[in-house]
């Protein structure tokens, strides 16, 4: 019996948020076998750290089975944590950093690792707001995003 090979999904995600703490959206764009699926929300109190956590976590919860996705994200703090193994380190640790402070944002970093199980993820920074055009769409839907919880 031949084993299914895995579709490939390519995934954008960026969120805002207007403060930091303050209103905050995130958005993601998914994009598979010549189609694409737009998904945004938001929350009234939040940072731009965890809105950019949340498009992730959502992003990959949207898939509904096992794929080989690539995020690209203009969040250095999330592609660093997983292409350094930072998370890795976290959880040795006991969710702390090397400095001995407790991770921020642990619930969705936790969240996150989950909703990853199911496929194979890499990784891609990307440069925000220049000239990659996904990348600015998905930043603005999180800023349209946002605007509902303003």
């Amino acid at each position: 019996m031949s084993k299914k090979k895995k579709p490939s999904v390519l995934i954008y995600t960026d969120g805002a948020c207007s403060g930091n703490p303050g209103p905050g959206g995130w958005a993601a764009l998914l994009s598979w076998n010549g189609k694409e699926k737009e998904i945004s929300g938001g929350e009234p109190d939040t940072t731009n750290n965890r809105m950019e956590m949340r498009a992730i976590i959502e992003a990959l919860k949207a898939l509904t089975r096992p794929c080989r996705v690539e995020i690209r994200s203009d969040s250095a703090l999330i592609i660093n944590a997983f292409k350094q193994n930072w998370v890795g380190s976290w959880i040795k640790r006991g969710w702390k950093k090397s400095n001995k402070k407790p991770v921020e944002n642990q619930d969705l970093w936790k969240e996150m690792l989950k909703a990853m199980k199911p496929h194979d993820v890499t990784w891609t920074k990307v440069k925000g707001h220049a000239d990659d055009e996904r990348n600015n769409h998905v930043d603005g839907l999180a800023v349209e995003a946002s605007k509902q919880y303003q």
